[in-house]
């Protein structure tokens, strides 16, 4: 059951990634809504995601050491050093971070480093999925706002 969660957090962890394939960086930093949500800050805070639940709740080692925001609204703001290649890079190096944190950990290990408290690995897993998912149709609805209009 593991390898098969592992594949679908993988498969949108990859679509997210590519909502920035061809866009300019003017496109991807477009604003849409009234929140802070931008494609290029969507990726950027699905980095944030994975090192929150990967790093944070695998180390136990605070935010602020990581180098992360303290809220996930914050994980949204774009800087003038980030780029569509920064941006891509870092989520793929959390991603590949978060792979090698969990390679050994079986579903039932407790994540100790929440906020929430302890969770199991397949807790986080299905939340990590969910949030991914909710992420990839946010990013779909922006590209095709962007790239047809």
């Amino acid at each position: 059951m593991k390898t098969e969660i592992e594949a679908f957090i993988d498969e949108h962890r990859a679509l997210l990634n590519a909502c920035l394939d061809g866009l300019t960086e003017e496109q991807a930093r477009r604003s849409l809504v009234a929140s802070r949500t931008t494609l290029l800050g969507l990726v950027k805070h699905a980095t944030f995601v994975e090192k929150v639940w990967f790093n944070e709740g695998i180390t136990c080692r605070p935010r602020t050491e990581l180098g992360l925001p303290a809220t996930p609204d914050e994980s949204f703001i774009l800087t003038d050093e980030d780029t569509i290649e920064t941006i891509r890079e870092a989520h793929r190096e959390a991603c590949e971070e978060s792979r090698r944190a969990t390679a050994n950990l079986q579903l039932d290990y407790m994540l100790l480093g929440n906020r929430r408290g302890p969770l199991p690995l397949s807790w986080v897993y299905l939340h990590v999925l969910r949030e991914l998912a909710q992420h990839c149709g946010h990013a779909d609805i922006l590209r095709e706002q962007i790239t047809k209009g």
